[in-house]
């Protein structure tokens, strides 16, 4: 997990670790005898206290019953979930498939007016082609072994962004390394395809593209992919996890730090130029093959 998502959760875990904390020091109880009446050895006390162990639902039950105040029990338990939803494993939402996890997003996609998106590693997906999409769901589905629903997942991306890129008042302001445009996904005629894709997109109203070139001075470090949404919330995409980011000041972070990659991208005839160049070099490859 990245530091500042590793923060984010942390520190809404600290939140509900702190008011157990309160909980039993307002019922005039110690450690050891809020464990006697749990059941549980007296170190679980000092784990769950100070967030080394996040709390489970039944352990804030049996925490708030013990300390005769099950009237906190609700709030506590929502707390909990709250932070758990901060962390979200990929085994966990993709245990359907692929297909549900994109439809999940389409609420969060409608509401949202501006899109700040940074990739340094595929194309994002609201510009995905079909063929790209498909290559590159389909090594996901089979890197994490999640049931083979990769049409069905594909078909879902491409209509959710054929509703939020084309129509609607939204507008995507979209950053990408250099990189994104020489990694290959999928074979060299799916690769063109996307990059052909990008150059025409450029022409959308809502679209803002920019790339930042292998030789720009950085003054910004790569860092994962990352989405703001408007500005309320930020989702950090991890290879085992998404991490939702909603803290005001954490997503200012990825805010500043989006202003930042920006400011090394070029836009308009200079990024075509990049996205041409990386073509050509498709082009050349296959010549030399």
């Amino acid at each position: 997990m990245s530091a500042s998502a590793s923060t984010s959760v942390q520190a809404a875990r600290k939140a509900v670790a702190d008011r157990l904390r309160e909980i039993r020091q307002d019922a005039g109880i110690s450690g050891q005898a809020l464990a006697a009446r749990a059941g549980w050895y007296k170190s679980k006390v000092s784990r769950l206290e100070n967030a080394v162990t996040p709390a489970s639902a039944e352990d804030i039950r049996a925490w708030c019953r013990a300390c005769g105040a099950d009237s906190e029990t609700g709030d506590l338990i929502a707390a909990t979930r709250s932070a758990d939803n901060m962390y979200v494993e990929w085994r966990r939402v993709q245990r359907s498939g692929l297909r549900q996890l994109q439809e999940s997003y389409l609420p969060l996609y409608e509401r949202t007016r501006v899109f700040r998106t940074y990739c340094a590693n595929v194309v994002p997906g609201v510009l995905q082609t079909h063929a790209y999409a498909t290559a590159l769901m389909r090594s996901i589905s089979e890197f994490h072994e999640t049931p083979d629903d990769v049409a069905g997942a594909v078909e879902a991306r491409l209509a959710r962004s054929a509703r939020v890129v084309r129509q609607g008042d939204h507008r995507f302001a979209l950053v990408l390394e250099e990189s994104v445009l020489r990694h290959r996904v999928g074979d060299a005629e799916t690769m063109a395809g996307q990059l052909g894709h990008l150059l025409s997109a450029m022409a959308f109203p809502s679209v803002s593209l920019g790339v930042i070139p292998f030789a720009a001075e950085r003054r910004m470090w790569m860092i994962e992919t990352f989405t703001v949404y408007d500005e309320e919330q930020a989702e950090a995409e991890l290879l085992t996890a998404r991490v939702n980011v909603t803290t005001p000041t954490e997503v200012r972070q990825y805010l500043k730090a989006f202003t930042e990659f920006a400011k090394l991208a070029v836009h308009g005839a200079d990024a075509r130029a990049l996205i041409t160049s990386a073509i050509d070099a498709l082009d050349q490859s296959a010549q030399d093959s």
